[in-house]
């Protein structure tokens, strides 16, 4: 034991005795966390629309006004012309094109069904889909008005109707940021654990102090444990700081317990450490060690669920999340941060990311080879 603590004091004045390194740890992330948690997010503050009114009607003028009144819509251009609206969307200018053919007013005043033409920019999937759906309710809108408008007063009285009433759990008043931060912390945490540690690693073998630690009876396991853990606890206090700036600028809330909140990150750390520790040590130089682990860090991240739903990726990529501790703790995140889940209803991720621990531990013990 008492070797172990030498050589974990030998790594933490290694790490600190590099000014750029030192600063990096704290300042990086908590630069990147300002900065994503606000930026990234899939809201659609407004869409432009362009409006091709061949109707010119009372009916056809309450729409535009209802597009008009919509917080999501900005009517910028008006056009008769086919060819100039469909230059406006191919240039970006647009968002959305609305077609009001010739005879919606007199089509509605008749009781029968009136046709819109709607063509969207699908070019981002999400937006396209948003944009339908924000389209759809104001049309949907309009529509209720005119059939409330048709029916006798007194008829329409004795309509049966069910109402709605919608209350949103966790979440009440649908902020991204509450949804992004925990998952922001686990990418910001995962930049310490897997790019510092193994460039601390690979580092020491392009100087050579490595060689010294060879000849010496220091065993492989003492070795990997001193360098995994001045990381682990470098990643916790990371951990305790984002929380405190997300809750002091960004207000987020914290339902859940704090201790299981550093228990699951300490298993998460250990993991990434672990496969951190073995790429380096079949990587000679930092460079290598770079391009393997941005391969590693953009898959976990891009199939963690932080941007697009778990239970929408194809049932395969569900199947790989089981190997991807990036994704394990971004649900566990959410649910002990936004939920206030217990131990119990975490336990899953808990014995995945343990069992990642231990095997991608085990690899680079087993993989770390002590030559002189």
């Amino acid at each position: 034991m008492r070797t172990v603590l030498f050589l974990i004091r030998k790594e933490f004045l290694q790490i600190f005795r590099n000014k750029f390194i030192g600063r990096a740890i704290f300042a990086v992330p908590l630069i990147q966390l300002l900065i994503l948690v606000p930026a990234v997010t899939f809201e659609l503050k407004y869409v432009n629309l362009c409006i091709i009114d061949n109707d010119c009607s009372v009916e056809s003028r309450e729409m535009i006004r209802r597009l008009e009144g919509s917080p999501f819509f900005s009517v910028k251009y008006m056009t008769w012309s086919e060819k100039e609206a469909e230059d406006m969307l191919y240039g970006n200018k647009c968002s959305a094109i609305i077609n009001i053919p010739g005879g919606f007013g007199k089509e509605l005043g008749s009781g029968r069904p009136a046709n819109v033409l709607i063509r969207i920019n699908a070019i981002n999937a999400m937006n396209g889909q948003l944009t339908w759906a924000y389209l759809n309710g104001v049309i949907n809108s309009y529509n209720e008005n005119i059939i409330a408008q048709s029916r006798p007063v007194m008829q329409a009285s004795f309509i049966p109707s069910i109402a709605v009433i919608s209350r949103y759990w966790y979440n009440e008043m649908l902020n991204y940021k509450y949804y992004m931060l925990p998952g922001i912390l686990v990418i910001l945490v995962t930049a310490i654990g897997f790019m510092l540690a193994g460039l601390n690693l690979v580092h020491e073998k392009e100087i050579g102090t490595i060689e010294q630690i060879n000849v010496t009876p220091v065993r492989k396991t003492q070795f990997i444990l001193a360098k995994m853990v001045p990381f682990f606890i470098i990643g916790l206090v990371d951990l305790g700081i984002g929380l405190i700036l997300g809750k002091i600028l960004f207000n987020i809330p914290f339902e859940g317990s704090i201790p299981l909140l550093f228990l699951g990150a300490s298993v998460f750390l250990v993991a990434v450490l672990g496969l951190a520790l073995f790429v380096s040590t079949f990587s000679s130089t930092q460079q290598q060690y770079m391009f393997v682990a941005f391969f590693f860090i953009i898959v976990f991240v891009l199939m963690s669920g932080i941007f697009t739903p778990f239970e929408s990726m194809p049932l395969w990529a569900q199947k790989f999340d089981l190997i991807n501790p990036v994704a394990h703790l971004i649900r566990f995140n959410r649910m002990v941060m936004l939920k206030g889940s217990g131990i119990a209803d975490v336990s899953r991720e808990l014995l995945l990311l343990s069992g990642i621990a231990v095997l991608f531990t085990t690899f680079a013990v087993t993989k770390y080879r002590k030559t002189a």
